[in-house]
């Protein structure tokens, strides 16, 4: 069952501009140009229930656009949408009910005030009866292991413990599509695995289907299954993340340790690092058999210890985005 359905959806923007030579007279402030700019070209796609997706692209390529346009605050030039059955152009409250969002820069938490007094707010904007909304905010202040943080002003909480809350303020009415959007963006590698846990916790108790945009690679490859790439407003990848791996991880990294010290020379292979006593290579499978190489390193000295590894996901993402075609050529 498909939660998030897209077709053809495409927006474009009329923005203002300046004719060579008028830039500054009288003639462009009375009479100015514009053009029409694609921030999204005619896109496809389609998230299952209970889905962690990743939308991930460059800066600029129309992911924040395709947000807006799917929780109902930007009108698309054209296309279809349909998320949990709903249009979000002309059923916009209707769906606020039952979709949340968190915005790693943007607070909906109150700056002075203590994030329960928020979780009260939000309880009553969104109709939840008083004995449903007191259990309801035990189990996520639970969840989250926020119970210390609730009556201390926002202003003076850390950024990940903000994070917590902000996350548990957007799950207050039980959403059945979140919207994360960079959430573990500047905070610490610890804090990082936290909320992380926490969003595969709730995609799993809650049943909830996660649409998710990041440029930490950490995020994309231990929470998500699927990815979408968009550039230039337009879907250049669909795959699944071991497929990411599959085709695009076509080089593997031994890290090999001898016990005297030992050259490498062998045709065809990089040497990323090399000791007297160590080295890390990489070989490419396309062109060379693993297990050929494998038997010329061991050739090459008395072997301590040997390992095979995939290129972190971090270098495939990177490899991704430098083959994607640069603005404005053809």
């Amino acid at each position: 069952m498909n939660v998030i359905e897209v077709k053809g959806l495409s927006k474009n923007f009329r923005v203002k501009t300046k004719k060579e030579g008028l830039k500054g007279s009288l003639t462009a402030l009375i009479k100015p140009c514009y053009k029409q700019v694609e921030a999204v070209k005619g896109i496809d796609f389609a998230v299952k229930k209970g889905e962690i997706l990743a939308f991930i692209g460059p800066n600029g390529a129309g992911k924040s656009t395709t947000i807006k346009m799917l929780t109902g605050i930007l009108y698309p030039t054209s296309g279809h949408i349909r998320v949990l059955g709903l249009n979000p152009i002309v059923q916009r409250k209707k769906l606020a009910y039952k979709i949340g969002s968190v915005f790693g820069q943007k607070s909906q938490l109150w700056f002075h005030l203590p994030p329960m007094d928020t979780l009260k707010l939000l309880g009553t904007i969104y109709e939840i009866p008083g004995g449903e909304l007191k259990k309801r905010i035990d189990y996520l202040v639970d969840m989250f292991e926020i119970g210390d943080l609730m009556d201390i002003p926002v202003r003076k909480l850390s950024l990940g413990q903000r994070i917590r809350c902000e996350i548990a303020a957007s799950l207050l009415h039980s959403p059945k599509v979140i919207f994360l959007d960079e959430p573990t963006i500047g905070l610490d590698i610890i804090v990082k695995k936290k909320i992380r846990d926490l969003i595969l916790r709730l995609g799993r108790e809650e049943e909830a289907t996660i649409f998710l945009t990041s440029h930490d690679v950490g995020d994309i490859e231990q929470l998500c299954k699927r990815a979408i790439i968009i550039n230039h407003g337009e879907i250049v990848l669909d795959e699944s993340i071991n497929g990411l791996k599959y085709n695009y991880l076509n080089k593997k990294v031994i890290s090999i340790k001898f016990n005297e010290k030992t050259q490498i020379d062998i045709p065809g292979i990089e040497v990323v690092k090399h000791t007297d006593y160590s080295a890390k290579i990489e070989v490419d499978t396309r062109k060379y058999r693993l297990h050929d190489i494998m038997e010329r390193l061991m050739k090459c000295g008395n072997v301590l210890d040997i390992t095979v590894s995939d290129q972190p996901m971090e270098d495939i993402i990177a490899h991704i985005y430098q083959d994607l075609p640069v603005a404005g050529s053809n």
